[in-house]
């Protein structure tokens, strides 16, 4: 087959989204596990009013995951986003956070701590501080 054919075969299946990176073929890719939307109250603030009733919270979390999804069928084989989900928990419960900001890297932390974690991507939302607004927060991402 011609160059150029070959060349717009390709060029067409990229513009349909059906062709994949050399990597990608090759199974090497990252993946992405997430917990959304978790909302809990939290030790946070740096307000008298929040020291006495923590204020909820909304967490988002996206975890980008060295390699390819796993071959086999087994929850030792990917990290498990139950244990995520119950760090959060464990921090949102834990000694009195000051700043969303802070609040964020350390769950971005608790995330890193896995060594198949390439990168995380952390919201965190105060809900319930003006009657106009649904939330206020934070976005970081953090990379290896």
């Amino acid at each position: 087959m011609p160059s150029g054919m070959l060349r717009a075969m390709k060029d067409d299946a990229l513009l349909a989204g059906t062709a994949r990176p050399l990597a990608a073929a090759a199974g090497t890719t990252p993946y992405r596990i997430f917990v959304r939307n978790l909302v809990l109250a939290a030790r946070i603030g740096v307000h008298a009013h929040e020291k006495t009733r923590p204020p909820r919270l909304r967490i988002g979390v996206e975890i980008d995951i060295k390699g390819a999804t796993p071959g086999r069928d087994e929850i030792a084989a990917v990290l498990n986003y139950e244990a995520v989900v119950e760090g959060i928990k464990r921090l949102a419960s834990g000694v009195h956070i000051n700043l969303v900001e802070t609040f964020a890297e350390r769950v971005a932390k608790l995330c890193l701590a896995d060594r198949r974690v390439e990168g995380v991507r952390v919201s965190v939302e105060k809900l319930d501080v003006y009657p106009e607004v649904e939330s206020v927060g934070v976005i970081i991402e953090r990379r290896r």
